[in-house]
This record gives C-alpha cells, structure tokens and sequence, in this order.
C-alpha cells in the first residue's frame, strides 16, 4: 500500500471535478460550520492535476469560509478509470450508512454542541407516534395518532387548575438536592444520590422528553428529583408558542410526579402579559426553580427578570427557591434561596 501523504495546496490551485455527479449544494453550510467548530479534519483527495476526486463539498465549504490553503492527498497511483469509480463510490457509501439511533440518541445526550448547526436532525418513528398498517393497509384510528403526539392520553384532568388556562399542577415535593446535572448527562452520569436533573439547556436537547416522556421514566427515576422542563419563552416568540411552552413544563412536572418522581416546578417568563399564565399550575407556597443565566450581563435582561421575579413572588409567595446559574444583586426577603452554579456555561455571563 502506498504510504499516504498530506500537503496543503492553495485553493486557487484546487480545481473543482466538472462533472461531478452529486448534488450537494444543500450541505455546504453544514460541513461549513463543522469546519468552524472542529477544524478541516478531513484532507481532500485530488488527482495528479489537482482535480479534486472526492470533498467536493469541504472544498466549497472552505471556500465560503475565506480559507486560502486546504490539506490534500494526491491519488496519482490510480487510473483514470479508478479515479471515476472512487469518486462515485465514495459518495455512494455515504448513502448506504444508517443509523442506530438508541446508541445515537446516547450520543447526542452528552453533547452541548447544537448539532442542528450539522443538519442533525433525526427522530425515531416511535417519537412521532406513528402507527402501524393493519391488514388492510389503514393507519389506525388517526384520534390515537393526534392524542400520542399531544400526549392526551397522559393527562390527568382532575389535576390541572380550574380556571381559563387548565394547566396541569405540580405539586410541592418540598425537597432541595445537593447538586444538579443537566438532563443530557442523565443516562450516563454515576452520581444519582442527592442529585437533581435540570432542563436549563437548548430546547432541542430534551425536545424528545416530551413526544416520548414514557421512555425516561426509569432513567429520571433514580435521581433525587428532576426541575421541570424549561422549554424556552422568548421575548420575540408570538404569545401561543409560550402559553404552549408554559403548558408543556407543567404537563411533563405533573406527568413525572404521577409516576412517583419529586420534582420542582421552573418557572419561566417573559413580558408583564405573560404572568397571567406563567405561574399557574404552582401551588402557593411551593419550592420552585428560576434561572439566571444570560440576565446578568444585559440590563434589559436583567430588568424582564426582576420585574417577573417580583410578580412571581407575589403570586406563588414561594418559601425556598432554587437559583440556577448563581447569585444576583436582588433583594429576596425572608426566602430562603440555594444557588447553583451552572457548570455548563458559567462563563457566559
């Protein structure tokens, strides 16, 4: 075998192959951003005229990055025959591939990164609820489909609150952990004991919890408690998106207690038409959870969480709150107050 070799060529000297057969303008940004995140990992392979056979679109993607040279293997020990086969082979492999997804959801549950910035985006046929064919090939009762992907089934009717809003109701499991871990190291983490797990992540990393939340019943199980999902409500989001977020962290809360978990209501908020729903579900005098992260450093920030940190108060007159991300210049009373670190992105405030 011929001992490989890589060098850098100026990518003015790389010549794109002009029949090329695959289409891949889609994914140019993606292996762009790869490229950003974790370097040009992968050399291109070129032929003896610097024609590129395979990495064609690492080659586009550097150059939208505004890179000037890019490492490079030269096939000069194949045919010219050869050279038309691998470049078609290669691209083909790459098609033929799938994936496992339990060992992929594994992966991705310990990684922080937004891999939707690499165009992964894959869910199991069980997380969209999907039904099989019966013998005459119709697709089940499509009430059950709509009900699965709402969770309907799931939910408890005579546990959620009695006026307008109906939303479900966590109730107050009065318990404080020692320490807390993010949900994507929930599978795997060791330390259980006196631990909690939290939702303050990217809502892409436990959108699964909710179109499957019957799948992480055993896994939250074994830890002290669990922080109610924190999915997100941002300024900028059209008001259904959050009244449909805050109905989504109280369903999953009340959910995971029914199932004998404790668990902490989070509380999210966002303008002042937002507490008219924002903290219902949370019974008076509850021990509740709130974030500080990404506040600090913003006074407009700042202001939104303080403002909705007053009201929240006044309505729940919570007795103990967990602090996620560390402590702030704000004045809590006599409310006894526990702040975690966020052990995630501690430097971004």
């Amino acid at each position: 075998m011929k001992e490989m070799r890589v060098r850098n060529y100026k990518i003015e000297n790389i010549k794109p192959y002009e029949n090329n057969p695959r289409n891949n303008e889609e994914a140019v940004q993606y292996v762009a951003n790869s490229i950003k995140e974790f370097g040009f990992k992968v050399p291109l392979v070129i032929d003896k005229d610097r024609v590129i056979v395979t990495g064609h679109t690492r080659y586009k993607a550097a150059k939208l990055l505004g890179m000037e040279e890019l490492p490079c293997i030269m096939a000069d020990d194949l045919t010219e025959e050869q050279i038309k086969a691998f470049r078609i082979a290669d691209n083909k492999v790459s098609e033929v591939a799938t994936w496992n997804e339990e060992l992929l959801e594994l992966e991705l549950s310990e990684i922080n990164i937004d891999m939707s910035s690499f165009g992964i985006e894959i869910e199991s046929m069980e997380d969209i609820g999907e039904l099989e064919l019966d013998n005459e090939g119709y697709r089940g009762d499509e009430r059950e489909r709509t009900n699965k992907v709402y969770n309907l089934g799931l939910l408890d009717s005579d546990n959620i609150t009695k006026d307008f809003w109906q939303m479900p109701v966590i109730k107050d499991d009065r318990v404080i952990p020692v320490d807390l871990i993010g949900f994507n190291y929930a599978r795997t983490s060791k330390q259980k004991e006196d631990v909690g797990v939290h939702f303050y992540l990217d809502d892409y990393q436990f959108e699964r919890v909710w179109k499957n939340p019957e799948r992480y019943i055993d896994i939250l199980w074994e830890y002290d408690c669990i922080l109610s999902p924190d999915f997100s409500l941002y300024m900028d989001m059209p008001m259904p998106m959050k009244i449909w977020n805050t109905y989504r962290n109280r369903f999953l809360g009340a959910f995971y207690q029914s199932k004998g978990i404790k668990v902490i209501p989070t509380v999210s908020w966002a303008e002042p038409e937002t507490y008219e729903f924002c903290f219902n579900g949370i019974p008076e005098g509850s021990t509740v959870s709130i974030s500080t992260v990404g506040v600090k450093r913003d006074n407009e920030a700042l202001k939104v969480w303080k403002d909705g940190t007053t009201e929240m108060i006044r309505k729940i007159k919570p007795k103990k709150i967990i602090l996620y991300g560390g402590e702030i210049d704000y004045d809590f009373g006599d409310i006894k107050v526990f702040p975690y670190e966020n052990k995630v992105t501690e430097n971004w405030d």
